[in-house]
């Protein structure tokens, strides 16, 4: 017999802006003790040393985290130029440098064509399986030399927004699902003849949830336990915010909360097209609609 998993059955979304210093998992597993929640995750995992919106799911709202991970997001990011890391971060070793510095427009001018679909190479200590390791792992043992295929990312803009000094420039960039910051920083300072790697790496919002709106950890960590940390809580709904909502008849959210097809009023929503179907503003499930009914993907038990 599996073993029953204790905790809370809660669902819904915390935003918490990330500090320094700690794996994301590290994070979801410190508001999961705090909310005594029996299931939780993240959308978007960040890098030990990066800031920012790390939206965790409770429950059932699990069931919604591809929908924000495959939504926009953006960074603010510092680039270090004059030196490249194994890493491509500050992190890592320096393994070259180079006393050129380009302009501000120079560098306008080498943002450009990272913009729109391109292709990006993940860096070598990155999570990416290469024939069912992790790039990281092979990366730290040091006894392959390997590479990491081309994937396409969707970068929706990338700016330059300050220049501290010579050595650094700030960027800001949005971009869709599988972004590496790290990889933009390094393949910017090679098009640029100069190197480059990322020092100071802040995700400002993902999908809905902005950083601007969510707990820090000395929050979470003060208000654990009590009744005050729950009213932070969003709603499951929020994680949908990129599909068309459905109502749905009482005889259709019956039959959806059972795996079946389920009548949905009509909408402008297109035969074919993904969507979720709510009851007294309740998310019961996403799904496929067609001819007037929502053919079921994911079930929410509310």
């Amino acid at each position: 017999m599996a073993r029953k998993r204790k905790g809370r059955d809660i669902s819904g979304w915390l935003v918490v802006d990330k500090p320094a210093g700690l794996t994301s998992t590290a994070v979801v597993n410190k508001v999961r003790w705090a909310l005594e929640a029996k299931k939780a995750g993240h959308a978007g995992t960040l890098d030990p040393e990066a800031t920012g919106v790390l939206a965790i799911a409770l429950g059932e709202a699990t069931k919604t985290v591809p929908y924000i991970t495959d939504a926009l997001k953006a960074y603010t990011f510092t680039v270090r130029l004059g030196q490249a890391t194994n890493t491509d971060d500050a992190e890592g070793e320096i393994i070259a440098s180079s006393d050129a510095r380009p302009s501000d427009d120079e560098i306008k001018e080498a943002l450009l064509p990272f913009i729109g679909e391109i292709q990006q190479i993940p860096p070598k200590f990155s999570a990416v399986k290469i024939d069912g390791q992790r790039a990281y792992k092979l990366a730290r043992d040091g006894d392959e030399d390997f590479e990491i295929a081309a994937r396409p990312l969707w970068v929706e803009e990338l700016v330059l927004v300050d220049r501290p000094d010579a050595d650094h420039v700030v960027l800001e960039m949005t971009c869709g699902k599988g972004g590496y910051v790290r990889s933009i920083a390094r393949d910017l300072g090679a098009a640029l003849g100069c190197h480059g790697h990322v020092k100071v790496l802040r995700r400002i919002w993902s999908g809905p949830f902005d950083a601007a709106d969510g707990l820090s950890l000395e929050d979470v960590l003060r208000m654990e336990r009590t009744p005050e940390l729950d009213t932070h809580l969003l709603p499951l709904e929020q994680g949908l915010a990129d599909l068309p909502e459905l109502k749905c008849t009482p005889e259709g959210a019956t039959r959806l909360r059972n795996g079946n097809p389920g009548m949905v009023l009509a909408s402008d929503v297109e035969y074919g097209d993904e969507a979720w179907a709510s009851y007294d503003g309740k998310a019961v499930a996403v799904g496929i609609y067609k001819a007037g009914e929502l053919h079921p993907s994911r079930v929410f038990n509310l």
